[in-house]
C-alpha cells in the first residue's frame, strides 16, 4: 500500500500533523513511532498519565535516566560537563507525553524575528489564530486566547499554592518584578502562576488532545513500535521510508514524507538518509542525496542551572505535591533581548535530583535559573551510520561571555530572593552553590560550567528559511530545499529557540505546517 502522507514522529507537532491531515478522508496518513502505543487513557502508564501525585518518583520515571519511554541521549553540556542527559520522548505522544507541562508561549518579538529572517508566514499575528487553535484557557477570554482547543490550560489558584511557591511569588514582588497573571499575553513580564497542560492531575499531551479523538478514522494508521531508519529516494524525490519493526526492516511507500522527530531525531535521520553537510556524510560512509550543511548546525536550547535549599522539617513535602507553580520572566541587566530570563522554583528535592529514581528522604526545594535566550549554539554530527547508534550532541552551552553573564547574574538574584523574609520560615540552609562558589565571578563560572544542565528545550537543527540562506535546510512551509516530497515539522525548524518552553510552538508548528499542505 502506498499512503499519501507519511508521518515520522508522533510527538507535539507529528500527532497534530496526522490528525488535522486525515480529517480530509480523501487522505491516507501512516503515523510511524520508534515507542509503543497506549491508545486510552486508562492504558497509559502512570508516570505518564499523571503529572503529580501517587508516587513521588513520576517525573524520574517518566524523563530520567531509568524511564522505559526515552531515548536516553547522552550529551556533552561543556567540557566539564560531557555527559549530560537529554530527556526526549520515545512514545505516541513523544516528549509532549513526559514534559514538565509549562504552557508557555514566545514573546512576540521571537516570531517577527523568524519573519525577519525570510519566513513571512510565521509572524506573531500570523500565529495568533494557531495559537487560540491550539488550547483551552478558562481564565482568559480576548483575541489571542482560544476557549474551546485540543489542549486544556490550568492555574494553579491562591489557595493550592505551596509555601516555598509563594515565598517565590513574594520575594519578586519586594524586588520590585510586577505581578503576571497571564504569562502568555503578548506584552507580559514579571512572576505570576504559570499555565500548565494538565487538569485534575493528567499531563494533557498531543496524544491524548489530538490523537485519541482521531483514531477512529479509516484513514489514520497508527504504528507504535517502528522505527524509520532513513528516507528512500528516487533522485531528488522522497518516496518512502526505511522502517524497523519487530525485529523486520521492511521499506514503505509514501507520496509525501513529513519528518517530525524533534530537534535531535530529525536532523539524525536526515543524516542517515544522505541529506546534510555532505563532506561529514562521506566520511560516514553516507552517499549524498544532497548537500545540506545547516543539518544539525544550529543547536539551540534553554541552559540552567539550579540552586538547592535545605527546609526546615515542617515545610517538606513527600513528593506527590505539584512540583511547578510560579515563574519569573524578567530582561537580564544589560540585554536589549526582553524576557530572556526565567527563574522558577521546583518544589521536592532530593539528593538524587530529578532524573534518578530517589531513595531519599527530601531535603528540600530548588530554584532554577534559566537562559530563554542564549546566544551560543551547538551541534549534532553522526557517530556511526549505525541507525541505532545516537548521534553526537555537543551542546556547547556558555560559550559566550554574554551568556555567562547573564546565568551568573540569575545565580545571585535567586540567592538574594532567598534573604527574603518570606523565605524565613521555609529554608534552613542553602545546599548548593557552596559559599566559596560565589565569592568570585570566576568561581561562579567554574560552577555553572559544572552544573549547567539542558531545559528540555533543543531546538533549531533543520532552521527554516529562503533558499538564499545557505544554512537553512527548508523553507517556511517546512519543504526540505532541493527535494521534492519530503518535508520538516517540529522544533527543529525554528530558526532560534523562543524566549519560553517549545512544547506550545511546537504544536503551532504542527497546526501551521498542516494548513500548509491542506
Amino acid at each position: 500500500m502506498k499512503y499519501d502522507t507519511i508521518v515520522v514522529g508522533s510527538g507535539s507537532a507529528g500527532g497534530i500533523l496526522a490528525a488535522r491531515l486525515t480529517e480530509d478522508a480523501h487522505r491516507s496518513v501512516l503515523l510511524l513511532e520508534a515507542g509503543p502505543d497506549f491508545p486510552t487513557l486508562e492504558q497509559i502508564p502512570d508516570e505518564l498519565r499523571f503529572a503529580y501525585g501517587r508516587d513521588p518518583n513520576l517525573w524520574a520515571r517518566a524523563f530520567g535516566h531509568d524511564t522505559d519511554f526515552g531515548w536516553g541521549y547522552i550529551a556533552k553540556a561543556t567540557d566539564r560537563f560531557p555527559d549530560m542527559l537529554v530527556p526526549r520522548g520515545k512514545i505516541i505522544g513523544g516528549s509532549s507525553a513526559v514534559n514538565a507541562q509549562v504552557f508557555l508561549r514566545g514573546v512576540p518579538e521571537d516570531y517577527d524575528s523568524w519573519a525577519e529572517m525570510g519566513n513571512d508566514k510565521w509572524s506573531y499575528r500570523e500565529l495568533i489564530p494557531y495559537f487560540c487553535r491550539n488550547e483551552a484557557d478558562p481564565d482568559f477570554q480576548d483575541d489571542y486566547h482560544g476557549a474551546d482547543g485540543p489542549i486544556p490550560v490550568r492555574r494553579f489558584r491562591e489557595g493550592e499554592v505551596l509555601p516555598e511557591q509563594r515565598a517565590f511569588y513574594d520575594a519578586c514582588r519586594a524586588r520590585g518584578y510586577p505581578d503576571c497573571p497571564d504569562n502568555n499575553a503578548p506584552d507580559s513580564t514579571g512572576v505570576g502562576a504559570l499555565a500548565l497542560n494538565n487538569v485534575d492531575g493528567i499531563r494533557w499531551s498531543t496524544a491524548i488532545g489530538y490523537l485519541n479523538p482521531a483514531r477512529h478514522r479509516v484513514n489514520l494508521t497508527i504504528k507504535g513500535d517502528c522505527a524509520v531508519h532513513r528516507v528512500l529516494f528516487e533522485g531528488n524525490r522522497a518516496v518512502g521510508v526505511l522502517v524497523e519493526s519487530g525485529g523486520e526492516t521492511f521499506h514503505v511507500d509514501g507520496e509525501e514524507i513529513l519528518v517530525c522527530a524533534g530537534a535531535i531525531g530529525s536532523p539524525h535521520l536526515l543524516m542517515l538518509s544522505g541529506i546534510g553537510p555532505a563532506d561529514h556524510l562521506r566520511t560516514m560512509g553516507i552517499p549524498v542525496v544532497h548537500d545540506a550543511p545547516g543539518v544539525g548546525q544550529n543547536l539551540r536550547d534553554h541552559p540552567q542551572v539550579t540552586i538547592a535549599l535545605k527546609a526546615k522539617e515542617a515545610y517538606l513535602t513527600n513528593g506527590t505535591e505539584p512540583r511547578l507553580q510560579m515563574g519569573l520572566r524578567y530582561t537580564a541587566s544589560g540585554s536589549n533581548l526582553r524576557n530572556d530570563m526565567f527563574i522558577l522554583p521546583a518544589s521536592y528535592a532530593t539528593e538524587e535530583g530529578y532524573y534518578r529514581i530517589s531513595r531519599s528522604k527530601p531535603f528540600g526545594f530548588y530554584i532554577t535559573s534559566c537562559i530563554y535566550l542564549a546566544i551560543g549554539a551547538g551541534k549534532i554530527t553522526l557517530a556511526s551510520s549505525d541507525p541505532h547508534q545516537q548521534p553526537v550532541l555537543d551542546y556547547n552551552y556558555l560559550a559566550e561571555s554574554f551568556d555567562r553573564d547573564r546565568l551568573r547574574e540569575a545565580v545571585r538574584m535567586a540567592i538574594d530572593f532567598t534573604e527574603h523574609e518570606a523565605y524565613e520560615e521555609i529554608v534552613h540552609e542553602r545546599v548548593n552553590p557552596a559559599d566559596d562558589s560565589l565569592m568570585t565571578d570566576a568561581a561562579l563560572d567554574e560552577w555553572m560550567m559544572r552544573e549547567v544542565t539542558t531545559s528540555h528545550h533543543s531546538s533549531s537543527t533543520c532552521k527554516m528559511g529562503p533558499a538564499s540562506d545557505s544554512m537553512a535546510v527548508v523553507d517556511q512551509y517546512g519543504k526540505v530545499h532541493g527535494i521534492e516530497g519530503l518535508r520538516v515539522a517540529d522544533a527543529s525548524i525554528m530558526p532560534d529557540c523562543i524566549r519560553a518552553n517549545t512544547n506550545v510552538t511546537t504544536m503551532v508548528i504542527g497546526e501551521r505546517i498542516a494548513d500548509f499542505i491542506r
